[in-house]
């Protein structure tokens, strides 16, 4: 896919041949009229920026037992490199560009925690999760980072990566050596069935749902054996 640049403005220039007196009046009228609007525009079509997000069914797990257990998701973080509404690729390496005309719909950290949350909740294995602003206490906090959130071009296709720091906290433990529950990185590659922005924004709702996956059902198994440890 072409990657386009910004247009610019064309600057106007007024030429006048000397000694010319006939044309020299007319070329004063279309002089004034350029001094009241400034130098004449010539203008190119407009680009307009596309917004896309991330879309996709809350992940279904059946196989699992609730869990009396309340959950606060803090703030992500972002890495700096993808900390922006931008969409950030690598066509080589050590590089990272952006496309000017397209953009996430908002910032990395706040899409994938907004969406880690609706799957928390809606999958039904915990008594509550709460969002940070949340004003009731939970039995556990959940501090996260996403280190990459970017399209990673190959010669052969594209493929989006999403990886994400987590680290679980148990909120009423008085013990700050006993407060981790567990702290672990995910990763998942999606490749794009196409090579444009809409194709990397649906790679990424399936990186994601994958993603989102992997921690509910982690965070349930550490908190059911965090259960059983103490019913011992």
């Amino acid at each position: 896919m072409k990657r386009m640049t910004p247009a610019h403005t064309i600057p106007c220039r007024l030429f006048m041949r000397a000694g010319k007196a006939g044309f020299l009046i007319p070329a004063l009228l279309v002089f004034l009229s350029a001094g009241m609007t400034g130098c004449i525009t010539v203008k190119q079509p407009y680009n307009k920026i596309s917004y896309y997000t991330l879309e996709y069914d809350p992940p279904p797990i059946s196989d699992l037992t609730p869990l009396p257990a309340s959950i606060r998701i803090e703030r992500f973080t972002v890495a700096p490199s993808y900390n922006t509404e931008n969409m950030i690729f690598r066509e080589k390496a050590y590089t990272r560009d952006a496309y000017p005309y397209h953009k996430w719909h908002a910032n990395p950290g706040r899409l994938v925690q907004d969406f880690l949350k609706r799957d928390l909740l809606k999958s039904g294995l915990f008594t509550a999760v709460f969002p940070a602003t949340g004003r009731f206490a939970a039995s556990y906090v959940l501090n996260g980072s996403v280190d990459e959130f970017l399209e990673h071009d190959n010669a052969k296709n594209w493929e989006v990566v999403l990886a994400v720091s987590l680290t679980l906290l148990a909120a009423n433990e008085p013990d700050s050596s006993k407060q981790i529950v567990f702290q672990k990185s995910f990763t998942k590659r999606q490749t794009c069935e196409k090579k444009n922005p809409q194709a990397v924004a649906k790679a990424m709702s399936f990186a994601m749902s994958a993603l989102s996956t992997d921690i509910i059902r982690t965070i349930h198994a550490m908190l059911g054996e965090k259960r059983l440890s103490f019913s011992m």
